[in-house]
């Protein structure tokens, strides 16, 4: 790849933006340009020590047009739905200009874009990276064309679930009325330090890429799926109430049930759809019978599963309860000998396994079901990082790594 010659100067901002996980599913939409759900939805931002996407956008009079690498490897920038978000953030920077803004930092405004973004996770294998992704770009080019203000209602034109990660904590993304969606935005419940005993396992099934993408998914569910219909209008609006309300009193059990219970039914809804769409497999399933067997043995619900649109595990607990759970999966999915860490994340404690447990578990272990586990707890939401040696976009204007 040549390198530009003679650069004008530069303006370059890095920012990361976290994963996040629904517990009331986001599933369809009503509309399909303006990605307008056609229910609302719950989650807990992940905290970005262990899961991020790290972007840089750089502007300059040197490029001669927008380009984008992802994860080391340029991309065609036309995508509509980047497009959608790059568009939206110039009119408001143009905006801000006519309006009279003496603070705002003109430079940048009618000059290209490079974007360069990485994940420090495995990419469309359902662990909600395009939310990650667009939440990310939309804050970074925010903070380089000077944009202020409410910025979910844009980062949901890239990715749905995106606007829940422009906050930290726990999030709703509330479907709005509104036919143009100016109502259809994100809002922290509460924030990440509300709750400092929750802790959440993501279990990796598979980093391969899924085979129905969650877009077409959802086309196909709202189009033939009466159960996804009668879930948005009859179960979501109280389980949303009921959700917050368990977030607000830190009232774990409640929390879970209702977590696993709106997986199931998602699920539910991608059996319902026709053809079907299966996006659980059998180490998913192993999964939900582990965690309904090691709660029933100790008569209460010490953990819960949910899956998104993929086959990884994510289960919620309190942190008291880590280690032993972390055993148990250790048990029943052992791992690969010298196949790397195993436990990724935050540090978890060794714990000896009540054989009394194993038994009543009773499954059948699955050697290598579980690929690895990343330790992690509820997070902020997107921030600039200072450093400029972290930068992802060297002096000539090009990404520092390319594949």
């Amino acid at each position: 790849m040549p390198e530009e010659e003679s650069m004008d100067p530069m303006n370059t901002v890095t920012c990361t933006a976290p994963v996040n996980i629904a517990v009331i599913k986001y599933w369809g939409k009503r509309d399909e340009d303006l990605i307008l759900p056609i229910n609302s939805s719950l989650s807990v931002t992940l905290h970005q020590d262990q899961l991020k996407t790290t972007t840089t956008v750089a502007t300059s009079r040197s490029f001669l047009e927008d380009r984008l690498w992802l994860n080391g490897k340029e991309e065609d920038i036309n995508h509509s739905r980047l497009q959608s978000c790059l568009r939206e953030i110039r009119r408001l920077a143009r905006k801000r200009r006519s309006d009279g803004d003496a603070g705002l930092n003109l430079t940048g405004l009618s000059q290209r874009v490079h974007i360069c973004s990485v994940n420090n996770f495995p990419t469309a294998a359902g662990l909600a990276s395009s939310a990650a992704g667009f939440a990310c770009l939309v804050y970074t080019l925010a903070q380089a064309f000077g944009v202020e203000g409410e910025l979910s209602g844009i980062a949901r034109q890239g990715s749905g679930s995106a606007c829940r990660s422009m906050y930290g904590g726990f999030v709703q993304w509330i479907m709005g009325k509104d036919d143009d969606g100016k109502d259809s935005l994100a809002q922290q419940v509460e924030p990440e330090t509300h709750w400092p005993e929750l802790r959440i396992l993501v279990l990796v099934a598979s980093a391969e890429r899924k085979l129905v993408g969650s877009t077409s998914g959802m086309q196909t569910s709202v189009q033939t799926s009466c159960l996804l219909k009668h879930r948005a209008d009859a179960v979501v609006p109280d389980r949303m109430v009921q959700m917050i309300n368990a977030v607000q009193k830190k009232d774990f059990t409640t929390f879970a049930e209702l977590t696993m219970k709106d997986s199931n039914q998602f699920h539910a809804t991608c059996l319902d759809t026709y053809p079907p769409i299966f996006y659980l497999n059998n180490v998913s399933r192993q999964v939900i019978n582990l965690v309904h067997r090691y709660n029933a043995h100790y008569g209460k619900t010490r953990v819960a599963y949910t899956f998104d649109a993929g086959p990884n595990a994510v289960i919620f607990t309190l942190e008291r309860h880590v280690p032993e759970f972390v055993s148990v999966v250790q048990h029943f999915f052992p791992p690969e000998i010298n196949g790397g860490q195993f436990i990724k994340g935050l540090p978890v404690k060794d714990s000896l396994l009540p054989e009394d447990l194993v038994k009543a578990i009773g499954l059948e272990p699955m050697p290598k079901g579980i690929s690895y586990v990343i330790s992690t707890k509820p997070g902020p939401g997107p921030c600039v990082v200072q450093d400029p040696s972290e930068h992802l976009i060297g002096s000539n204007g090009l990404p520092k790594t390319t594949v």
